[in-house]
């Protein structure tokens, strides 16, 4: 049998609400959730000695089940005869105080300040279908109406799915009308819906609307919570539409993701924030793949602190590569954002209980496991907040994983990668507190390691004898990393780096221990520029590096910005690196099409070009040298094997680490023309 309105204008229709009650019978149909799933917020804003008017009552339960628990001066009205009649025979002998009367909301006869509390449970929705004009007239009735038969410090708590045109109706007219407005989003009924609808799947958010009258206002108060959650109060409406627009958006992706499976499609990404909160605490993502033997049907994984950043859970195709692992048909992998206190785990997991359990698929009658590395949370410490004019905030964070400890430099507006990160040693003194030191001989950024290999190999370029000086350029400085490595494990190069942001300077200087000397010397320019100079001044260098990362997130190519690929720039640096030098850069390209067209241009420019793509990483370290003797991948690898192994050697030497730092086999392996 079909109750449902074809259309939503039928629900401000007398006789649609005639019909329905006719075909429903007595069985109370309760849209907005039931009196155990209200009873929270009912008893928290209306008390049994209140008088209360229910608006719009229609064969509602709600009234009879607060009468049963102590509320008894309660007044129902409704706009259909058919409704108030059966209310009447139902209720008039174990009842007997409480009213039924057949009234139109919008004009009522009851007397100024007659009632303490307007309770509506969904009438307002049905009442007020659209937008349009002379809605908003019936509606500006129904609210004066509902406003003149009030008292003073009285409530209008209003049950409703807060369409946006309602939403923004209430925002204007209750301040205006000094009205203090809480709205509440009601857990208990959208998870007793989600039970009594378990088949079909489909459950929307309900909210609770408390607007308190006063005499006057000297402001506007706004006020927003999540169940039984502390009520966030703020200063403009378009926070208080944001917060129940993202509760309403999530509610939509979870219907979606319980209705249908997302086999084959772009992962879904949700973001949690605390009602209290502008910021997310958590970011979800959830992905399917094709049920098979041995599969469960649905985890959550919980990526402690710090781990977020690597290949294996800040990536799609890491994601993937999890799930694979972990054998499940859904998996939602979990993310912790910086700025924000987990004490345990266990408490990230009960916070998460309710968001992980809406993403579940429909019907899932198991427990939802959790999946970590362990059984922390891990640790984050964040040693300073600042800002650059060029990229934004960033922070300095240390983050303990796997025993060691990693201090990083991260770019809030790219927060998942890590722009520069040192391993922190403790050194212990006698008689004196333990002191924190970056050791020079960890490389964090793998590609790094191989940009190194080539500086290594532009050494030997140069000339056989050992005490000539290689002289390198590094463009783009960052936390410094790369340049402290190459002066510790080269002791016969010298290094300019160039970086454009002074901020950078100061940080790679007082938190990643970089120290100028007469080996490594940092210029504050911009890196085009400077390569122009020192082309027009005839500068050389056995080696160019760039590791520049471009500030627009929206292009296919984060790195370098495409400007460094320009045709004059490609003209300087084969001028700058001569006949024996060698140009690197870190190519960072999610594009396939923007790829080809990069190494198009560098193929033109150079006489020999080479590649290294890093595993599960979408890094690639290329290699541009003007000498014909690189043609072949053959000669490539021939020399780049010795560099290797020169390179392992130098950072023994140097007691940079005790160990080979390159497999020089895997490298050759996929290194490529």
């Amino acid at each position: 049998m079909n109750l449902l309105p074809r259309t939503r204008e039928e629900f401000a229709q007398t006789d649609y609400w005639n019909e329905f009650f006719k075909k429903r019978g007595e069985k109370a149909f309760e849209w907005y959730g039931e009196y155990l799933e209200l009873c929270d917020q009912i008893h928290k804003y209306i008390k049994p000695a209140d008088k209360i008017l229910m608006l719009g009552c229609g064969n509602s339960k709600l009234s009879m089940d607060m009468y049963d628990t102590g509320f008894r001066d309660i007044t129902n009205i409704d706009i259909s005869p058919v409704a108030v009649k059966k209310m009447i025979e139902l209720n008039a002998k174990t009842r007997p105080d409480m009213k039924f009367i057949q009234m139109d909301a919008t004009d009522m006869s009851f007397s100024d300040e007659s009632f303490s509390v307007a309770l509506d449970k969904g009438t307002l929705d049905a009442i007020f279908v659209n937008d349009a004009e002379d809605t908003k007239h019936i509606v500006d009735r129904y609210f004066a109406e509902i406003l003149r038969t009030m008292r003073n410090g009285g409530r209008y708590v209003g049950i409703s799915m807060l369409q946006e045109h309602i939403l923004d109706y209430l925002l204007e007219f209750l301040p205006r009308n000094n009205c203090m407005l809480r709205i509440v989003h009601c857990l208990d009924v959208e998870r007793a819906n989600k039970e009594r609808n378990a088949e079909e799947s489909l459950t929307l958010p309900v909210f609770v609307i408390i607007a308190t009258k006063f005499k006057s206002l000297p402001m506007p108060i706004l006020e927003f919570g999540i169940g039984n959650d502390k009520m966030q109060r703020f200063s403009c409406a378009a926070d208080l539409t944001n917060a129940v627009a993202s509760v309403q958006k999530a509610a939509l992706v979870c219907n979606g993701l319980a209705r249908s499976s997302i086999v084959g499609h772009n992962e879904v990404t949700m973001d949690l924030h605390r009602a209290a909160e502008s910021t997310p605490r958590y970011t979800v993502h959830v992905m399917d793949q094709l049920p098979s033997r041995g599969l469960g049907k649905y985890a959550a994984f919980i990526v402690p602190q710090g781990r977020e950043t690597e290949w294996l859970f800040a990536t799609t195709a890491g994601r993937k590569k999890l799930q694979a692992s972990a054998k499940f048909q859904r998996l939602a992998v979990v993310t912790l954002h910086r700025d924000q206190v987990y004490s345990t785990l266990e408490e990230v997991k009960s916070e998460l209980a309710y968001s992980i359990t809406n993403l579940a698929p429909a019907g899932l009658k198991e427990q939802i496991p959790y999946l970590s590395l362990g059984s922390e949370v891990g640790k984050r410490e964040t040693l300073i907040s600042g800002f650059s004019k060029l990229s934004g905030d960033f922070r300095i964070e240390e983050v303990e994983i796997d025993g060691k400890t990693l201090r990083r430099l991260i770019f809030l507006k790219n927060q998942f990668v890590v722009q520069s990160e040192a391993l922190v040693k403790t050194v212990k003194i006698k008689g004196k507190k333990d002191r924190k030191k970056i050791d020079f001989g960890y490389l964090a950024c793998h590609h790094h390691l191989f940009m190194s290999v080539g500086v290594q190999l532009a050494a030997t370029m140069q000339g056989p004898k050992k005490d000539i000086q290689s002289d390198v350029l590094v463009i783009g400085l960052g936390g410094g990393g790369l340049c402290s490595f190459l002066h510790a494990a080269f002791p016969q190069t010298r290094i300019t780096a160039v970086e454009i942001d002074p901020i950078m300077l100061e940080v790679a200087e007082q938190y990643f221990e970089l120290k100028q000397d007469d080996r490594l010397h940092v210029v504050i320019d911009d890196g085009l520029a400077f390569v122009e100079r020192c082309c027009n001044e005839g500068i050389h260098f056995a080696a160019v590096l760039f590791d520049v990362d471009s500030k627009d997130l929206s292009l296919g190519m984060s790195c370098p910005p495409k400007s460094f690929l320009a045709h004059k720039i490609l003209m300087y640096i084969k001028e700058i690196i001569g006949p024996n030098g060698l140009f690197m850069l870190n190519l960072v390209c999610r594009d396939e099409s923007l790829r080809e067209e990069a190494m198009g241009d560098l193929q033109r420019e150079f006489a020999s070009v080479c590649s290294y793509k890093l595993d599960e990483d979408i890094n690639e370290v290329v290699f541009c040298a003007n000498d014909e003797k690189y043609k072949t991948v053959e000669q490539w690898k021939k020399h780049m094997g010795t560099a290797g192994r020169h390179l392992n050697s130098a950072i023994r030497d140097q007691k940079l680490a005790n160990k080979d730092a390159l497999d020089v086999a895997d490298f050759l392996r996929e290194l490529k023309i």
